[in-house]
Order: structure tokens, then sequence, then C-alpha cells
């Protein structure tokens, strides 16, 4: 079981890491969050420390994660300010406008560069200082996007893809270092990033639940797991739909 003493959360703004990180406080661990600046997460802090129950325990620093010249030095930061660190969860990103993105290459590469390039350079960073630590777990946040292309959302979905093989390569390479890397990939999930969507049915889940997988996949030190369960039946079947048909479907 993986200590979650001392854990960096990137992009702790958003409505699941936002659980993660209660969840987290409630159990007495130390906080470090970051996140874009501004009254959500003055507000998000204020709330952790409530239930911490403890302001040392908590403590945060604004960022914009799209920028990679800002990764060293607010990664740097999170470490000397925590003395140490167990675990790191990335989960920033957003949706794209998949219409706007096919047809306005700028949007695209924002798109592209947000999900995916800036969360690879700085899993870069940060699994160079850990493999030098020898112990501890870094976790992503991808999504069932990235599984397989669909025209409804394939920008999203290739920008996660990236991500997840992004993964599966550092967690070949640093299993041997005692470094445990954890893709989760969460299906429906009923946030503000998914407002426009109508959300009746069995499929969505709630933040809350999505985190509590989390935080147990983190401490277990799973490779790859889908939030809720049943995504991995339904993306094992999606994946395995001959071409000849699944370019016919609309998904």
């Amino acid at each position: 079981m993986n200590a979650l003493n001392k854990v960096i959360i990137f992009g702790a703004n958003s409505a699941i890491a936002t659980e993660v990180a209660r969840q987290l406080a409630a159990r007495g661990s130390q906080l470090f969050c970051v996140a874009r600046g501004g009254p959500k997460l003055d507000d998000l802090l204020a709330d952790l420390r409530v239930r911490a129950g403890d302001d040392a325990l908590v403590h945060g620093a604004s960022a914009d994660l799209a920028d990679l010249q800002s990764h060293e030095a607010v990664w740097a930061d999170a470490q000397a300010t925590m003395g140490g660190v167990d675990a790191v969860l990335l989960a920033y990103g957003n949706l794209p406008d998949q219409q706007r993105c096919e047809n306005d290459v700028a949007a695209m590469c924002d798109a592209i560069h947000l999900n995916a390039v800036s969360a690879v350079a700085l899993l870069t960073i940060i699994a160079r200082d850990m493999e030098e630590q020898g112990s501890g777990v870094i976790a992503a946040i991808s999504s069932v996007a990235g599984d397989r292309g669909r025209q409804s959302n394939y920008i999203y979905g290739a920008a996660k893809g990236m991500l997840t093989l992004f993964m599966q390569g550092l967690r070949n390479r640093l299993a041997k270092k005692g470094i445990d890397v954890v893709t989760i990939k969460p299906g429906f999930v009923d946030t503000p990033m998914t407002a426009a969507f109508d959300k009746k049915g069995p499929l969505w889940a709630s933040a809350e639940v999505v985190a509590r997988g989390i935080v147990q996949a983190m401490e277990k030190g799973k490779g790859e797991i889908y939030l809720p369960w049943f995504w991995r039946y339904i993306m094992l079947i999606i994946r395995h739909i001959p071409e000849f048909i699944f370019k016919r479907m609309s998904l």
C-alpha cells in the first residue's frame, strides 16, 4: 500500500480533484494544491483547512499549467514546502468544442497542448525527481475517450490517448524504480465540464464516487483503472468493433 501522507495535486480546482483533496484532507494528509489563482482556489484551500483541522496541512499555489515554463518552479516550490512527496495527481484539462476544433487549427492545437503536451511535460519533470527518490505514486486522469477515436470527440480523445500511452511507457520505466504509475480513465462524470450533456441514465457517476476510486487506486498502486468499473467492459466492446462497422456508427 502506498502512503498518501504528502500529496501534490495539479489542477486542484477541477471537480474530481477537489473531491480527492477533500477525502485526503479528512484523513489527515498534507496537501499542496496547484490551480489557476483566484477566489476558487482560495475557497478550496479554506475548505480543506477546515476539513483537515490544521492549517499547516494544506498549502497551495497558483499557476497556468499550460505554460510549460512554469512547471519547474511550481514543482520545486511544492516539494520544498511539503518537505518531500508521497504521491502526485495530475487532474487538469478541458473538454474542447469538437466542431470548433475541426474548423480552427489554433483551437485544436490549444486543446492538444493543454490536455496532452503540457501534461506529459510536467510528468517528465515529476518522474525525473521521483525516480531519484525511489518511492511514491504518480497518477494522472486520462479518459475512456482515449481508447478509440470517435467522431463526437476525437480531438479530446487524441489528447487523452497520448496521455494514456505516455503513462504506459512511464509505468514500464518506473516499475523497476519503486514508483507506481496510475492511469485513471473516468467515463461520464457529473461535473461542470460536462454541464452541456444530458445526464440521464445509469452511466453517469458523481465526482465524489470517482474520487473515492482514485484514492483507492493510488493507495494500491493499480496500473490502469476505469471509473466506474463497468467502463472497462464498455470500452472493451467499443475497441473490438470491426472498423468497417465502426466507421458507419455515430458515436
